[in-house]
């Protein structure tokens, strides 16, 4: 038995006939081509398949397709707008945060949904905001920096977030 379903995925409505079993990772890899979305554990332990689901993180291998409908859905690839990347993407560029690069998307988006909190995060709600992501090629160090790289950036050149200028 099939399900039609409806759900915004960066930006763009989408409509789909999908199997019930299907979870949203491979719906979103194999039916609509973000491949941003990575494959690793399967399981939700990893984070790797880490998406904004009505903009919170999860991990899309333990969603199911259907309970994203009505949904809206960020993945890697909306971040940037058009040719300029978002700043967590610039910022894990430029301070080699990348590694092999296989766990960097499920990072920038669980940044992302961090900074969309605060825009001067403490060390620990940097460590809690990463803490379903695994990167197997680095010590950290270097996303950490990424991470306060792109907040400052996120400041402005005041230093003040929107919210402390209001």
């Amino acid at each position: 038995m099939s399900l039609n379903i409806r759900l915004v995925v960066n930006g763009t409505r989408h409509r789909a006939k999908i199997e019930p079993a299907l979870s949203l990772l491979d719906f979103l890899r194999d039916t609509l081509g973000y491949k941003g979305v990575k494959i690793c554990c399967n399981t939700g332990e990893c984070g790797a398949c880490t998406i904004l689901f009505d903009g919170k993180p999860v991990n899309s291998c333990v969603v199911l397709a259907a309970d994203a409908a009505g949904a809206e859905v960020v993945t890697v690839e909306g971040l940037a707008e058009g040719d300029r990347l978002h700043p967590v993407q610039q910022a894990f560029i430029d301070t080699g945060a990348v590694q092999c690069g296989y766990c960097t998307p499920g990072f920038i988006i669980s940044v992302k949904a961090l900074l969309d909190r605060t825009r001067n995060p403490t060390a620990e709600e940097i460590e809690e905001a990463v803490s379903g992501n695994i990167c197997r090629c680095t010590g950290y160090t270097k996303i950490v920096d990424a991470i306060q790289i792109a907040a400052r950036q996120l400041q402005g050149p005041t230093g003040l977030t929107s919210k402390a200028r209001s």
